[in-house]
């Protein structure tokens, strides 16, 4: 049976996929288990209701809205996994019930509280202002003085983005503002910032991450700008994008939706178009693109499941699926769907493996499995 009359047209929501009746019973059974998997998380953050109505993702780029919006992302994750022609990997025998990165963001136990992470913080700058005198001044004004985590993040992010004509002033209040109506920006970025420290080897401390790190600095921007973009104010949100490509050489729109737990390392030259939805845990380095294909105006751009990593110079092109728990080789171009848990390199990128239950996000190694056997 005929799979989408083309699947850029049509990405409706759960709910939809279940009463049409162009499925066959075959592919609304493997719509039902990849929902379950969400659906089924016990303790997790972002699990939903078994009658939460699953947005209509086709809509994505123009009504994102604030409160609810890392629930979204997660359930219109959910909805376009199961909608794709990627098969999903269910529960097997045997295999471990703990919690894995491609299953999801959850608060993990060595992840710190607001108050224990604000406090860690502080007492890093300090000891980094006694070692070293001359940043005593720096590290006063973007942390020492500040009396929480988020208007400490809200400086330096209104300093970095600040122009002759966009003053840090202005920014200080516009991202004040956002935090307020929307205190889920405020988790993400604590989410993102415990993502750093858990998978970046070169990131020996908090402050360091929050005061030099660009890629970290860049999608705490684009959440942002993103919030602006939901809330109408399209124009503003448009010029932090170009700040932001200006200041951290990272090109995101601001329609473009993210999870928790990203890392963008080094992140020169990252670039995400409007429709592109990325899930929790995943991780990209320098010069990946997730770029459109065609002018129209349905969804153009790729979606990343959760727990997927992407080597330097990746492109993944076009309404694609990336599955869950995927590994896609530097250098790599994507243009077709990747099953989860798979390992793919070339170009066009080929599947070189598949395993059950393969994290690589956790690992960050770019060269397992590429190589799989040579002769001299």
């Amino acid at each position: 049976m005929q799979f989408f009359a083309g699947r850029a047209a049509h990405r409706g929501s759960v709910g939809q996929l279940q009463s049409s009746a162009s499925f066959s019973n075959k592919r609304v059974n493997r719509v039902l288990p990849a929902l379950a998997l969400w659906q089924g998380r016990s303790g997790h953050s972002g699990s939903v209701a078994a009658n939460t109505a699953v947005p209509d993702v086709s809509q994505l780029g123009a009504s994102w809205r604030t409160a609810a919006d890392l629930d979204s992302v997660r359930q219109s994750l959910a909805a376009r996994l199961a909608t794709a022609d990627v098969v999903t990997q269910p529960a097997q025998p045997g295999l471990s019930a703990d919690w894995h990165p491609s299953q999801g963001w959850r608060l993990m136990p060595h992840h710190l509280s607001k108050e224990q992470l604000w406090q860690r913080i502080r007492h890093e700058a300090k000891a980094d202002a006694d070692a070293e005198p001359t940043l005593a001044s720096f590290l006063y004004s973007s942390i020492l003085g500040h009396s929480s985590f988020e208007k400490s993040l809200n400086f330096i992010l209104a300093n970095k983005l600040a122009s002759p004509t966009l003053y840090s002033t202005q920014l200080v209040k516009i991202i004040e503002d956002c935090y307020y109506e929307d205190r889920a920006i405020v988790d993400a970025a604590m989410a993102d910032m415990q993502a750093v420290l858990d998978r970046d080897p070169a990131c020996d401390k908090y402050t360091q991450c929050l005061l030099y790190f660009k890629g970290y600095q860049a999608i705490q921007c684009q959440r942002i700008a993103h919030h602006l973009w939901g809330k109408g104010r399209k124009m503003l949100a448009v010029a932090l994008q170009s700040r932001i490509s200006e200041a951290f050489h990272v090109d995101i729109h601001p329609a473009a939706t993210f999870g928790r737990g990203i890392l963008l390392d080094h992140a020169t030259g990252v670039v995400v178009g409007e429709t592109a939805v990325v899930g929790d845990n995943v991780s990209m380095l320098h010069h990946v693109t997730l770029g459109g294909s065609g002018t129209g105006k349905g969804i153009r751009h790729p979606t990343i499941g959760h727990g997927v990593l992407l080597g330097a110079g990746v492109s993944v092109l076009g309404n694609v699926t990336v599955g869950c728990g995927a590994k896609v080789g530097a250098g790599s171009v994507v243009v077709s769907d990747l099953p989860c848990h798979s390992v793919a390199v070339g170009v066009p990128a080929r599947i070189v493996k598949q395993t059950a239950r393969a994290e690589p996000c956790q690992t960050m190694d770019q060269i397992e499995d590429f190589i799989l056997d040579y002769v001299i």
